[in-house]
């Protein structure tokens, strides 16, 4: 699948992955005004990666935490899994938040998140009196067991 990607700032990257059977891309950081972010405690900070994406129609662009930057930093999406939709052409920007007790500094050009293309499945909500019965039923947050 080829994807084309328009760079709107020189510092921009191109998505990359990091080893050879990656399913994501990594995203890195390219501030509008080029100077490192300073995310404090448990605020969320809105990062360029100065790039706009043609995403093929019938994928979207899933935008996940990078493992290591989450679980060793404390810094996510904000929205937890962002959607970069097929028509949208703007700049791919992370919303990213600070978990942890202590300010994180971003600096330009670090990995920030990890973009995955995905396929999706459009839909027709059909609104009916009745659904199917199973054998959960209206069961949920762990009706199931532990």
């Amino acid at each position: 699948m080829h994807i084309k990607v328009k760079r709107l700032r020189e510092s921009a990257r191109l998505p990359h992955r990091g080893s050879e059977f990656a399913a994501g891309y990594d995203l890195f950081a390219a501030p509008e005004d080029g100077q490192p972010v300073v995310i404090a405690p448990h605020a969320t900070a809105m990062i360029g990666t100065g790039l706009a994406v043609a995403i093929p129609a019938g994928y979207f662009g899933g935008v996940f935490a990078r493992s290591g930057l989450a679980s060793k930093q404390g810094l996510r999406p904000a929205n937890c899994v962002g959607v970069i939709d097929a028509d949208y052409r703007g700049e791919c920007t992370v919303a990213l938040h600070n978990d942890g007790e202590e300010p994180r500094t971003v600096a330009p050009g670090e990995r920030i998140a990890q973009l995955v293309i995905l396929p999706f499945l459009p839909a027709v909500f059909d609104e009916t009196a009745e659904l199917d019965e199973t054998a959960r039923g209206a069961g949920g947050f762990g009706s199931t067991g532990t």
